[in-house]
Parts: structure tokens; sequence; C-alpha cells
């Protein structure tokens, strides 16, 4: 009764949708979900149909319709949303999607006698391996941990997205044939020049981006200082106490604040050295956040880490003459924040495994360089997602994922 009653609500909400010729929300998603012809075959009852639709456009149509930024996309553009509310297809795609890919059940194509690496199992990974392994490649996926997805299995809470998803799209890479190793770093031991060796014709690298930003302070090594993008692997292992503190305003920072509060802590702070208007996590995020309890203490800068918490020294704008603005730092203002526990979550950056097991990739700032179809600076080797641009969404993983298989294609197809 309650999967009918929530079958109803949605598709009460489907007919809601004006089906625009030009549909704003559909020209605002970065992968050009054809929303109003899903929501028509909602409507008619053609799950299946539906599901088919999404997926083929997105294999991750599932993971986005959860994660996806829609306040700025199709959510963010309905035409609906001018005078009332918008119609929430990023809830009707997740049920549909879901369903879709659990029942999903794929042979595996004729194989083209071509075979590719793929390095890393996030989602840009997950995206490249499906795609491959449906135009014939053989495809290996190396997976440096024993459970694939990546940011989605190891960087945010199961309570945000269900991992039933991940291992639904697990079972799928199987059907397809492709062949994953878990527990397989490759750089120091098993290096790009061995995967050619042993028959790879090309290779793909969507490793993700681990190593966490330091706040560069002193006290960060203390034994209640974590790292947000290590405690958001296995948040159950950590014993953070009654009042943390979470540096950052990003979307790790609020699945980092949100996952202590989750699991047990009671006060959990926010703490950002600028005002809420300039937190780079989603409106949604942030009003989630906000609805469980977690607490925003803004306009502090962290000085030290000590044993009782943190020192921060209090922040102001100052407007400039040409009318900018600019952060600076009240002098004296430095006061202890007590608490049992400090989670920094102030970006990442990528691990150099592969760039010094190899010759030849060159990097800027730690990120592989490539070319605007994913070409890195060694034949045969393309990359894509967070390894190359930083930190960014799933689905712009997703969509680069999906024009970087174009040039592995293209250029085995040539070779």
């Amino acid at each position: 009764m309650k999967g009918a009653h929530k079958m109803e609500k949605l598709l009460s909400e489907a007919n809601r949708c004006l089906k625009c010729k030009k549909p704003l929300c559909q020209q605002h998603c970065p992968i050009n979900t054809a929303v109003p012809e899903a929501i028509t075959l909602f409507e008619e009852g053609k799950l299946q149909e539906a599901g088919e639709l999404l997926f083929n456009n997105n294999p991750l149509s599932a993971i986005c319709a959860i994660v996806c930024p829609h306040e700025d996309q199709c959510k963010g553009n309905c035409i609906r949303g001018i005078k009332g509310e918008p119609v929430p297809f990023c809830e009707i795609e997740a049920y549909i999607s879901a369903a879709y890919l659990e029942g999903l059940t794929t042979r595996k194509p004729a194989p083209n006698g071509k075979r590719v690496a793929v390095i890393g199992s996030g989602p840009a990974g997950i995206t490249a391996a499906i795609l491959l392994a449906q135009k014939g490649y053989a495809v290996t996926m190396f997976e440096m941990r024993n459970r694939i997805g990546g940011v989605l299995s190891y960087g945010i809470p199961e309570f945000r997205l269900p991992r039933v998803l991940v291992q639904n799209l697990e079972k799928n890479l199987v059907q397809l044939g492709v062949s994953i190793k878990y527990n397989t770093l490759v750089g120091p031991v098993i290096t790009l020049d061995k995967l050619f060796n042993d028959g790879y014709d090309a290779a793909f690298i969507g490793t993700g981006v681990w190593n966490p930003k330091t706040l560069n302070i002193k006290g960060e090594t203390l034994g209640h200082s974590h790292y947000a993008i290590d405690y958001l692997k296995n948040p159950t292992k950590y014993q953070l106490g009654k009042k943390v503190c979470v540096i950052g305003a990003g979307n790790v920072a609020m699945d980092a604040a949100r996952s202590a509060k989750y699991y047990g802590s009671e006060e959990v702070h926010i703490c950002y050295r600028r005002g809420e208007e300039d937190m780079t996590a989603t409106k949604a995020e942030i009003h989630e956040a906000k609805e469980e309890g977690i607490q925003f203490t803004l306009y502090k800068s962290p000085v030290e880490i000590t044993d009782e918490g943190i020192i921060f020294a209090d922040t102001r704008k100052v407007t400039l003459e040409d009318s900018s603005t600019k952060l600076e730092t009240i002098p004296g203002s430095e006061k202890l924040f007590p608490c049992n526990s400090v989670v920094i979550a102030v970006s990442q950056a990528p691990k150099n495994n592969i760039v010094a097991g190899t010759t030849g990739l060159e990097t800027n700032r730690g990120l592989l360089v490539t070319d605007e179809d994913g070409h890195t600076t060694r034949e045969g080797v393309f990359a894509c997602g967070d390894v190359v641009s930083g930190a960014r969404t799933v689905i712009e993983a997703v969509v680069n994922a999906k024009h970087v298989v174009g040039s592995i294609h293209e250029y085995l197809q040539n070779a």
C-alpha cells in the first residue's frame, strides 16, 4: 500500500507537467534528460520504457535523481515553479530508475576483439565501463577497495544514497561481462606499462580525488581531528563525541555534519569563515542539514586545533571602493570553540599513485592534463572526472565519461 500511495502521489505530480515544447528543465539538465517524454511514459504506465529511456541516456540516472543539484537544473527551471511549486521530476526519475535498475537483465554483447582497462569505479568509471562493454570491448575495472562506487560508496552517506543502487549497477556490469579486480591499486605494482604489455589496447583513468586538502594549521594531526573524506568512508568506526565542529561549507561538509548527527553526536556545528550566501553546498543540502538540527557558526576562521577544541578568529566582509568585497580577520578576536572532535572538509586533491608509477602523463597541480576529448599526454590513455577537473558533481562525471567513451571508441576503431 505504501508503494501504491507513492505511485499515486508521483502520478499526481506528473500530471502537473505542462509538456513544454521547449522544456527548460531538459535544457538545463547537463545530460539532456528527456523530461517530458519520460513523464509521458510514466503517466501512461509504461515504466519499463521510461526506465530504459532514462538509463540509455544516463546509466547512473537512479543515482543522479538523488544527488544532482536539482535546484540549478530540472527542478529549478520548471515553468510551474514561477508561480507555484515546480514539478519534482527528480523524485519521479528516482522511482522509475530504481525499479528499472533492480529488474535490469542484460546479455553480454558480442566481443569486438579489443581490451580496455578502466581504472577507478566511481561515477566516471562505472559509466565508462558500462558504455564500453555495451560496444563489445573486453573491460577490466580496477578498484583499490573492496566495493565499487567510489564517492557513491565511500563519500555520500548511505542514509542519503541507498547502497542497493550501486549494487544493482555492479550486477549490470557483471552481466555485461566486465571483470572487476577489487583491492587492486594501479600505480605502484600494476603500472600502465604492465597493462599495455598484457594486451590492453587503451586505458581509462577515473580515480577521483581522495587526498584531503589541509588547513595548514597547528593541531591537525591530533587524535580528535579528522578529514571528512576519510571519515565518510566508514563513519560508524569513529567516536566523535557529543559536540562536533565541521570546518567547511561544501556538500562534503554537509554530508559529514549530517553523518555525525545521524550516528549519535548531539551537537554538530558547520563552522565557516564566510556567510551562508557564500556556501558552495546546494541549497537543498543546507536546508536538510538545518532540518536535522545542524547548527551554523559563521564568519569563523580556524587558527589552531587544541585538545579542548579549536581556536577561531572572527572574520568580516569589507566593501571596497569598487563595490567588491574582501574577507578580513579581526585582530585579537581569537577564541576557543570547545568541542570533542573536529572534522575538516575543505576540498580534496588526487592521489599520485598512477602518475608516480609511469611516464608520459602530464599533470597540472596534481590533476591529469587532457584535451577536450579526454586524451591524456600518453598515447592510448584517457581520463575524465574529478581526477581531471577537481571535485565536481556526479552528473558532470557521467557527462564527461560519455564523451570520452566516444573518443576511446574512435581511437580504437582507427588503431
